[in-house]
């Protein structure tokens, strides 16, 4: 086996409060439902025995191409998203697991790597997917979608107060030339949005909304949550890392309801005692990167992972 926590190895954001979270048992089987560069996963494999197991899977080819370098037969790497968490155990002949965790959002290599079109520090092709085998690309939708379209996506997944203004200048400026590089997008947005946090680019909020409306974050993490409550075992734990509010809002609401009993209809008399029990139970309180580790990655900053344990 290879050595599971190498120097070399990538280390994500919350590494050692994630793997915590989980109560690894050495002899558990457990899904690292976002590979990435395998940080997480090499420290995962570092606290399980010889008859333990991981599933990961990540819908980047470029990630699963990364983690051909980890050679542990405990270790199985799938090329999925996680929204085909069910799919994707149910062909590894794989009822429950003891333990998810999901990190989701874009990772660090994949703002940095300027082919991806992710970031507007690069000139570079506006692709924004991170499945780069299949679906359309931020410079497709762009040059198709109708105006209130773009203005509803920049507005909802960006929280950009001037939606309207720049889905009506990139609606006009499509009409001379397709906006298909990062550089071309950045200027636009520039020159729309004249006022920004200090620190921020102009076009943070815009790109942050293209890359989430082409990868359809939002609605890839809620198929995904009720897939990863149904393949817990009892006692397994589900650990959340989120990077923006959206996400967070989701992942909350979802365990706090899951954690809740169901409620009767209005008027109903039911004891509290005759409800049925909650799914989950939450574990301890959202938990967030140190001082030290914000320091070290400012990207740590904004993260927040929640977790919860399987009660039935």
């Amino acid at each position: 086996m290879s050595n599971p926590l190498s120097p070399a190895a990538h280390l994500p954001v919350l590494l050692m409060e994630a793997v915590a979270a989980l109560a690894i048992k050495p002899d558990g089987l457990y899904v690292d439902a976002t590979f990435g560069r395998g940080g997480h996963s090499r420290a995962i494999l570092g606290q399980l025995g010889s008859a333990g197991r991981l599933i990961a899977l990540d819908r980047d080819p470029a990630a699963i191409a990364a983690g051909a370098s980890i050679k542990d037969p405990r270790l199985t790497l799938i090329h999925a998203a996680f929204s085909r968490l069910d799919e994707v155990l149910t062909a590894q002949g794989v009822t429950q697991v003891d333990g998810i965790l999901l990190d989701v959002g874009v990772s660090s290599p994949q703002l940095d790597d300027p082919s991806r079109g992710m970031s507007f520090r690069f000139d570079a092709p506006l692709d924004m997917r991170m499945d780069t085998t299949q679906g359309e690309t931020a410079a497709d939708f762009l040059a198709s979608a109708e105006q209130r379209q773009i203005e509803g996506v920049i507005r909802e997944y960006g929280e950009e107060r001037f939606a309207h203004a720049l889905a009506k200048a990139l609606v006009a400026a499509r009409s001379g030339q397709r906006i298909s590089s990062t550089g071309q997008l950045a200027a636009l947005v520039a020159a729309v949005v004249r006022t920004r946090e200090p620190g921020q680019h102009p076009a943070t909020r815009t790109f942050q909304a293209l890359r989430i409306h082409v990868n359809r974050e939002l609605e890839e993490l809620s198929l995904t949550l009720p897939q990863a409550l149904r393949r817990l075992q009892p006692g397994g734990r589900l650990a959340v890392i989120s990077f923006h509010s959206l996400e967070d809002r989701i992942v909350k609401r979802f365990l706090r309801d899951a954690a809740s009993p169901p409620q009767p209809p209005k008027g109903v008399p039911v004891r509290a005692a005759d409800l049925p029990a909650p799914t989950l139970r939450l574990v301890g309180k959202a938990v967030r990167a140190s001082a030290a580790e914000t320091a070290a990655n400012p990207r740590a900053r904004s993260a927040v992972m929640r977790v919860a344990e399987k009660v039935l």
